[in-house]
């Protein structure tokens, strides 16, 4: 999508722009049926959002002032392609008391940057580890 296209115009996607939305393997919303699930043309994988779509989202999010909401798209758009035990253990190290260094943050932030191009989010984790680092979030609390 062009970035002079008025994101607005294309809300609800599922409505005004289908031809915008695909599976993860390039099913197009009108194929997307029950009998498509019963034949065994719509598997698991399609069920999952795709960084597009959330980068559609991001865009309409944004061109109605909700700039919070986009970023929050646009972070989630970079973690889908981040296996999930990688993600839930990036989630235990923000918790809290159990990172033990602003360093170990960090790593995680540049791992996730250089593996899967997740720069939102490794800026969000080192933003995260600074606030930690002057709150004295590090020590163990559990």
């Amino acid at each position: 999508m062009s970035q002079s296209k008025n994101y607005s115009d294309i809300y609800p996607l599922s409505e005004k722009a289908p031809e915008l939305v695909r599976t993860t393997t390039g099913l197009a919303l009108d194929e997307f049926t029950l009998e498509a699930v019963l034949d065994g043309r719509v598997g698991v994988s399609d069920l999952a959002i795709t960084p597009e779509v959330l980068r559609l989202q991001a865009g309409i999010a944004r061109s109605a002032g909700r700039d919070k909401l986009a970023d929050n798209f646009e972070r989630a758009a970079e973690l889908v392609a981040v296996p999930q035990d990688l993600l839930l253990s990036t989630y235990e190290l923000l918790r809290p008391g159990r990172a033990g260094s602003a360093a170990v943050l960090r790593e995680r932030a540049e791992a996730l940057r250089k593996e899967f191009g997740a720069e939102h989010i490794a800026t969000l984790i080192e933003e995260a580890a600074d606030v930690y680092d002057r709150r004295g979030l590090f020590s163990k609390r559990f």
